[in-house]
């Protein structure tokens, strides 16, 4: 039998891989007993709009009838869910918009002066506007009807019980009109016609399916976000068992087990080493761009990498315990909090869908028992008149249309927002809570200082380190070498190279003998005149820089000082963030001595240094406590459980995947000045949504009486369906036209 070996199972005997078709036969080669059964973990769902209903399984809220989410907690849900109700509401809006624009062509056509009664006739185009809004109306808009028949009787009315009824309403006076004309009253027929209105309950339709489509791909994100955390750890382990080595997946590995770990793996889990000595790249937890010199005894964490050298470990956290598994639930529980913006549509839905339905009977009742013959007729025209013009069309609009010419503005400026929510909360943002590397500054060390003493020149000095630099595997060593690469310095060969772990380098170069490293390093070879620029490196080491010594021929001759710079626009940035009121707040896992450096340089009101991915969370959540409004600012996986935390989270555009996905507004181009132009722009789509509301409830407020015959009595005033419509329509072109307004909001210089 031939099997891939990209993807088939593997174990080493005696030096040797040999290659499986499945893990039965891997583990009966290794002498191994079957892993024991275990009970399916039944998948964990939610519902996106009803806080606090959960479900061991998939199916649609008992509520309001909307489909459960997968928890982002449930590895096995998110890949059980498979985005089935993405899939079929994308294929519902295809179908529903393809639809809707004949529809709406030939409904409006007239209106707009597009002669499309010379090329149709009346009765022709009667039925085709029913045969085209039947399909979008009773199969795109079926879940929207079961959604608002299920919120009735639990009394959880919501959109869908207004969309529900406006479209519905509609929909059945049209039909009417065209199978049965004869019920209306002649005052309500033009020529035996009666005026419909499919194009409403279609557009309405489709803009709904337009919302519902944006928001379960946002759910997809944050699958998305959870799925690559989780990709970070390596799928097997390489376990010591006796004398062999052997891989086995990372979900039998268990706490005590001793593992081999090689240059370039990831490390499995949580542990601590026994043998060995290594630099690792944990910059996902920590953010910080130096690898971290570990050897043994030193604690070690699962999914971050192991770059030089090689060691043993033994696994201390496994599975849920381990530090990214954490994370991982971290973000995924912060990520189910519910819009505030749809709590408030919701509550204004609760009482405004009653006053309609109560308004609408009321309506059929005094016409049927006061009003004119035929009384029923007109009892039936009055009440479906005020369902029309109570149609939530201009109130569906008003904040979608906002936060969609909102968002497109915020693109053009380089801020992404990713949902409602970071739109509405972003302006009340009091404290802004930002990561130090990658945010403030360039994120990767960078040679910013060399003294030099006596003749010898900057260039000289710096053209000897990167000789014997560059061929060390300390993480500082590259910057010297990337500057020397810079500045176009032709390096020498070097000859007699010797590393010592953790305290230097050194090599002939040329005619002289090199040595760089530590203090310590030098004092230990007997290198001449260090205290020559000990005043110098203090400075330096206080201004938040790692200084390394150069020594030439024994004598020490010049210092170089690493450091990540401080990005150019920060200090602009802050500036204007202060003047919003904005207290600034940096968090970050770096020491305490370079942090209070940036802190003081920046005029930082309060920091924090030494922190770890859960630190930084817990700190988020007792601004919160404390009643501040907070946004996070960060780039890496580390800040990924904070910007989750935050009531917005802000991810530079620069940083990783799992932080962007994290978070509510991205900065694509890592600007930290666009965090004001970012709030300044929440404030007006924010106000914008409040006058949309406006418009949509004063049409509706004066609408409603109108339609119900108030004005009968004293002036034998009625509304006509067909006015009611056109009433709903100019709703909707106030609301769409004071949104188009935000293109041209002035949000203010960046800088």
């Amino acid at each position: 039998m031939q099997v891939d070996e990209a993807t088939a199972r593997s174990a080493v005997r005696d030096g040797e891989t040999f290659y499986f078709c499945g893990e039965h036969c891997r583990r009966k080669f290794l002498g191994l007993a079957p892993p024991p059964p275990t009970a399916h973990a039944r998948a964990a769902y939610y519902c996106p709009m009803c806080e606090g209903v959960e479900s061991d399984q998939s199916g649609s809220c008992p509520r309001c009838g909307m489909a459960l989410v997968a928890s982002a907690l449930d590895p096995g849900a998110l890949e059980a869910d498979g985005n089935g109700e993405l899939r079929d509401m994308s294929r519902r809006l295809a179908i529903a918009a393809l639809l809707t624009a004949p529809l709406f062509a030939i409904s409006m056509g007239p209106m707009l002066g597009v002669p499309i009664r010379r090329w149709i006739a009346v009765d022709v185009s009667d039925w085709i506007e029913f045969a085209l809004a039947t399909p979008v109306v009773l199969w795109a808009g079926a879940p929207f009807f079961q959604r608002g028949v299920r919120s009735i009787p639990s009394w959880n009315l919501n959109m869908f019980t207004l969309i529900s009824i406006g479209t519905g309403a509609a929909y059945l006076y049209s039909a009417l009109a065209i199978f049965a004309p004869s019920v209306f009253p002649e005052s309500l027929q033009q020529a035996g016609r009666v005026a419909l209105y499919f194009e409403a309950s279609a557009v309405i339709i489709t803009l709904v399916l337009v919302g519902q489509v944006l928001e379960l791909r946002a759910h997809r994100r944050t699958g998305s976000a959870i799925r690559k955390l989780l990709a970070l750890t390596p799928p097997t382990a390489r376990v010591l068992r006796g004398d062999r080595e052997l891989d086995v997946p990372l979900s039998e590995v268990k706490p005590g087990d001793l593992l081999s770990v090689r240059p370039g793996d990831k490390v499995p889990v949580d542990g601590r080493i026994t043998a060995g000595h290594s630099n690792v790249d944990e910059s996902m937890i920590s953010g910080e761009p130096i690898p971290r010199q570990v050897g043994d005894g030193d604690p070690v964490i699962g999914g971050t990498v192991n770059q030089t050298g090689a060691f043993r470990m033994r696994a201390e956290r496994v599975g849920s315990e381990t530090v990214l598994a954490q994370i991982v639930a971290m973000v995924g529980e912060a990520q189910r909090s519910r819009a505030p913006i749809q709590r408030q549509v919701d509550a204004v839905s609760a009482r405004f869908v009653p006053a309609v339905m109560l308004s609408a009977v009321v309506a059929f009742a005094v016409w049927a028992a006061l009003g004119p013959e035929p009384r029923l007729a007109h009892a039936f025209v009055a009440a479906v008149a005020v369902l029309i013009i109570a149609c939530p069309c201009a109130l569906g609009l008003a904040t979608p249309i906002s936060i969609t010419v909102g968002i497109g503005r915020g693109a053009r400026d380089g801020v992404l927002f990713k949902d409602a929510e970071s739109l509405e909360t972003l302006r009340g943002i009091d404290t802004l809570v930002v990561d130090k590397t990658g945010t403030l500054t360039q994120g990767r060390p960078k040679l910013t200082r060399l003294i030099a003493r006596g003749n010898l020149t900057e260039d000289n000095a710096l053209r000897l380190a990167a000789s014997i630099e560059r061929y060390s595997e300390h993480p500082l060593a590259s910057a010297v070498v990337d500057e020397a690469t810079l500045r176009n310095l032709s390096l020498e060969e070097a000859r007699n190279f010797e590393a010592e772990v953790g305290g230097g380098v050194t090599g002939e170069a040329g005619n002289h003998r090199v040595a760089v490293g530590k203090r310590s390093f030098m004092d230990n070879r007997g290198v001449r005149n260090l205290a020559t620029l000990d005043r110098e490196a203090a400075e330096l080491q206080a201004d938040g820089h790692s200084v390394i010594y150069l020594a030439i021929d024994g004598e020490l001759e010049a210092i170089l000082a690493v450091s990540d710079p401080i990005k150019a626009e920060t200090p602009a940035a802050l500036k204007r963030l202060h003047a919003l009121g904005v207290r600034i707040v940096m968090l970050t896992g770096d020491d305490e001595r370079v942090a209070e450096s940036v802190a003081r340089r920046l005029g930082i009101d309060e920091f924090a240094a030494g922190l770890s991915p859960r630190d930084k969370h817990d700190r988020i959540l007792a601004l919160r406590e404390a009643g501040r409004c907070v946004a996070m600012a960060g780039d890496g996986i580390n800040d990924a459980p904070a910007l989750a935390a935050a009531h917005v989270g802000i991810a530079m555009g620069t940083g990783t995947d799992v932080a962007i996905e994290s978070a509510s507004i991205t900065l694509l181009t890592g600007d930290l000045r666009a965090v004001g132009k970012a709030i300044a722009l929440s404030r007006a789509v924010m106000r914008n949504i409040r006058q949309n509301l406006f418009f949509a409830f004063v049409y509706n407020g004066l609408g409603i009486p109108i339609a119900a015959g108030v004005l009968f009595p004293a002036f034998g005033i009625t509304l006509n369906p067909m006015v009611a419509a056109a009433a709903m329509s100019l709703s909707s072109v106030s609301v769409i036209t004071n949104a188009l307004r935000l293109r041209s909001a002035e949000l203010g210089d960046p800088s």
